[in-house]
């Protein structure tokens, strides 16, 4: 009997905590049961007051970034109904952007409620944004905290998404290749 040495596959998550004025992202690689941070940060778009002009920034970026990591998945925080309506669509709309460039890229995407990656992450769904980046500095041993917030979002909503493997999330990302190879009757001319 042949025995196989070779290391369990690994598969990069993106993570993203979609924003207007700040986007925060973050690349995980996990081998197995270990997780390492690849690279985390910040779009800024406070500058631009075209709220267009923002969204190409967005998509520009993302295409960047998986261009350039090849992120296997990308999990996004879905955005939540706070008190101003208008802020929501805005958001909603930078979160599709963010979607639709790894939908163009063939990556799957699932969505995560703020709430869920709070739990995953400290074990309180109403964990503040302080304490998801504190637990999160601890679990993945981060050495600097990193100036905004967004960025240690983005990392939670990435091992959210490693921790739940799937499970309990909203599905929202096969690619159209295997869209198509599901549901062969769908393709026109057929």
């Amino acid at each position: 009997m042949a025995y196989s040495s070779a290391l369990p596959p690994n598969k990069f998550i993106l993570g993203i905590d979609p924003g207007t004025q700040v986007m925060g992202y973050a690349l995980i690689e996990v081998t197995g049961s270990k997780v390492q941070v690849v690279q985390y940060g910040v779009i800024h778009l406070k500058s631009y007051s075209n709220h267009a002009i923002k969204l190409k920034k967005i998509f520009d970026r993302m295409i960047q970034l998986i261009d350039e990591y090849l992120p296997d998945e990308l999990a996004i925080e879905s955005p939540f109904y706070g008190t101003n309506v208008q802020s929501m669509l805005k958001l909603g709309r930078a979160q599709g952007v963010a979607i639709a460039a790894a939908l163009s890229r063939d990556i799957p995407y699932v969505e995560y409620a703020p709430k869920k990656i709070k739990q995953s992450i400290t074990g309180n769904g109403n964990a503040s944004k302080e304490q998801v980046a504190s637990m999160l500095m601890q679990i993945l041993k981060i050495q600097d905290a990193p100036k905004l917030l967004d960025a240690t979002d983005a990392l939670g909503v990435a091992l959210c998404h490693h921790y739940q493997k799937g499970n309990n999330a909203k599905q929202g990302g096969k690619s159209w290749k295997a869209f198509l190879t599901d549901n062969p009757e769908r393709l026109a001319g057929k």
